[in-house]
């Protein structure tokens, strides 16, 4: 079972602004391209880390890229090509990484539709289940040798707060009787969040050197994030209309710090939940309990026979 001991516990100070150096290693950043997978990418580059972005769009990955360069200088950044509504184009997505080993992937990517009309991938399945949970399930699997090759793998699943109030509907996962866009979206990032516990039980009982890891990032505002032309641009208005509320919330900037301590911090193990301190919405990383929706590892052990049946693939296949 995913622990539940205290937060912070056998855990070191941890500086936000000083990471470790992870020189030599190699981390694959699914959505890497904008949001708060560019800041993950752009604060792992700043280790000497080789990061890779995976993203749909090449023009949108070419300035992500420009813009790491811009900042870090000497980054070993690059992008590849990865659709995760395309379950048949993800084993071609992991081979043209062109890689013996990878020490880290953090599964970002994700969408949130807010239109009342249900969507589809090109495969059939409902779209934000599809590429948040489906396509991040079989990816993992493509990724499993280059993961096990390393010497301690670690897959870091970021899900949402918006997951915490939800519960699976394992009878509808793919909100076929019951659309409705929020609910939608939150079930989508449970099942997330609930696969990366349940990848870990079975690497620990496959006795995997790979750990698997979940964050989530808490609120995150674009009005709070500092601009990466042409990634991001905000003007001082956006700016200024932001202030109240980082109160609660936080840019996206910071919103990546959690996933970058899942990465790089020696002190994690696997079936840890890192979130931000404040509230889970804001600050720097904490370890919380897996409690709620989270600890049901009934639910967890359903939804990961559905979406192999789903993918037609075994994420823990070659990962021990």
């Amino acid at each position: 079972m995913p622990s539940t001991a205290p937060p912070e516990a056998s855990t070191g100070p941890w500086d936000v602004h000083r990471l470790p150096r992870a020189d030599g290693k190699t981390f694959l950043v699914t959505g890497g391209n904008a949001g708060i997978g560019y800041f993950v990418a752009e604060q792992l580059a700043g280790t000497g880390a080789t990061v890779v972005l995976g993203s749909r769009d090449a023009g949108r990955a070419d300035a992500a890229v420009a813009s790491i360069r811009s900042r870090v200088p000497d980054a070993r950044v690059r992008h590849i090509r990865l659709d995760l509504a395309d379950l048949s184009s993800l084993e071609a997505s992991a081979d043209s990484l062109r890689l013996e080993r990878l020490d880290a992937v953090v599964h970002n990517a994700g969408v949130k539709y807010d239109q009342p009309t249900r969507r589809e991938t090109g495969d059939g399945h409902e779209a934000m289940f599809g590429i948040n949970h489906l396509g991040h399930f079989a990816l993992t699997h493509w990724l499993a040798p280059l993961l096990a090759a390393a010497p301690e793998g670690r897959v870091v699943t970021t899900g949402s707060f918006a997951a915490t109030s939800e519960r699976l509907d394992l009878d509808d996962l793919e909100s076929t009787r019951d659309y409705r866009p929020d609910r939608t979206y939150g079930r989508s990032k449970l099942a997330q969040m609930l696969f990366g516990f349940e990848l870990d039980r079975r690497l620990r009982a496959a006795g995997s050197r790979v750990r698997s890891v979940v964050t989530h990032p808490g609120g995150a505002l674009d009005s709070l994030t500092p601009s990466r032309p042409p990634i991001h641009v905000r003007g001082t208005g956006e700016r200024l209309r932001g202030l109240p509320a980082g109160v609660l919330v936080q840019g996206k900037d910071a919103a990546a710090w959690t996933a970058v301590r899942a990465v790089l911090d020696p002190a994690i193990t696997g079936g840890q939940l890192w979130t931000p301190r404040l509230f889970g919405l804001r600050g720097t990383p904490r370890r919380q309990p897996v409690r709620g929706p989270l600890a049901d590892t009934e639910a967890a052990a359903r939804l990961w026979s559905a979406s192999r049946d789903l993918t037609g693939v075994e994420p823990e296949s070659g990962l021990g």
